[in-house]
């Protein structure tokens, strides 16, 4: 870890042994919508409040953990990502000191991209597995939010982005839109207004109306280069 910055142990109760035998799949990402710093590090280690994280970056790129990460922090709640629920017991979480109304901060985008590197190497986890909370609780959750920069982790190989080709302008069309999401991931049963909410709050920040072209575009890509079938294999 040298250069990269002590990591300062904040224990939280609020976590438990993963279910089933299950491992590290996914990495979720969250803003905390808190003030400050201090207010998120108090509610995720409150035992009344029932809510943790492994990590909580701070706006100065100062990384804490709460939760070992061969625990189930409680962080995803209630949600399903390629079919399959108890994202707590499959994921590890990474909460962004942020109030939701502000830019990510260059030291914390720094230090969560040291982060994701080490935990997506350590539990082989490819880029598709990096989501947002919003991804697989589209009706309940819109963190990370449109100011996070999907495309800057991509361009490091932690996440994804689509690259449709340039001529590709599919009409719209709310069947084949939810058909793509959900092979790429989305819980296409919650409805075409909030996956469509999720995949912009991605790809397309600040993209308002009706499913447009783009909006298919995006998506297909995505579905047809890291799509999967419901029984968990690459299409």
């Amino acid at each position: 870890m040298s250069g990269r910055g002590a990591v300062i142990s904040c224990p939280s109760p609020n976590c438990g042994n993963r279910r089933d035998g299950l491992r590290p799949e996914l990495v979720v990402l969250h803003y905390t919508a808190m003030p400050d710093l201090q207010a998120a590090l108090d509610r995720l280690r409150a035992p009344e409040h029932e809510v943790s994280a492994h990590y909580l970056i701070a706006r100065d790129g100062r990384l804490f953990q709460l939760v070992d990460e061969s625990q189930r922090a409680w962080h995803a709640g209630a949600g399903d990502w390629r079919g399959r629920g108890d994202v707590n017991s499959r994921s590890i979480g990474i909460e962004l000191d942020n109030c939701a109304d502000i830019p990510f901060s260059e030291p914390q985008m720094a230090r969560l991209e040291l982060l994701l590197s080490d935990i997506l190497a350590r539990w082989r986890i490819p880029p598709e597995g990096v989501v947002g909370h919003q991804d697989f609780a589209p009706r309940r959750k819109a963190d990370p939010g449109p100011r996070f920069d999907w495309r800057r982790l991509a361009r490091a190989g932690l996440s994804v982005w689509p690259d449709p080709p340039a001529d590709e302008t599919p009409a719209p069309d709310a069947a084949r839109f939810l058909a793509d999401a959900s092979r790429f991931g989305y819980p296409a049963a919650e409805g075409i207004a909030p996956v469509l909410a999720a995949l912009r709050a991605r790809v397309r920040p600040w993209a308002e109306g009706p499913l447009a072209p783009a909006d298919m575009a995006a998506i297909a890509d995505l579905a047809r280069r890291y799509g999967v079938d419901r029984a968990g294999a690459t299409t």
